[in-house]
């Protein structure tokens, strides 16, 4: 499991300037304060994007020069994520394959829970990382 993370508003609404996605339910604290979760909450893919970092909390891959974000697949939202609450990942690891190119594959899987139990977020998330001493070789 990672740490406990909570969620900003000021996390949200910079989220929204990033995606220029300002819906009423994330941005608007007085609106949604009558809405349907009595508060705003975070976009379903500012929660997703969190996995890369909640993820390196648990998953300790050493000796690589690089890693790279190939594929999430699997994604589900499953719950609302209001802003103040505290979120953590569980992370499974799934499978290790090696590419071509000096490059592993690791697929792991990951479900973003709220402190209340629910779950969030899951998804299965692939990243190549490639061997440290093969791009140290300049192959």
């Amino acid at each position: 499991m990672s740490d406990w993370r909570r969620i900003s508003q000021r996390q949200v609404d910079l989220f929204a300037e990033a995606t220029d996605d300002h819906q009423w339910i994330h941005v608007d604290q007085a609106r949604a304060a009558e809405g349907p979760f009595g508060t705003t909450i975070a976009h379903g893919f500012l929660t997703l994007s969190l996995l890369s970092a909640l993820s390196a909390e648990v998953l300790e891959v050493s000796g690589v020069a690089q890693a790279v974000n190939h594929r999430v697949d699997r994604v589900r939202f499953r719950a609302p994520v209001p802003v103040g609450a505290k979120l953590r990942a569980s992370v499974r690891l799934l499978s290790v394959r090696p590419r071509p190119r000096g490059f592993t594959e690791v697929v792991i899987s990951v479900a973003i829970e709220l402190e209340n139990g629910r779950v969030a977020c899951t998804a299965e998330q692939t990243t190549l990382y490639l061997d440290g001493g093969l791009a140290d070789s300049g192959r």
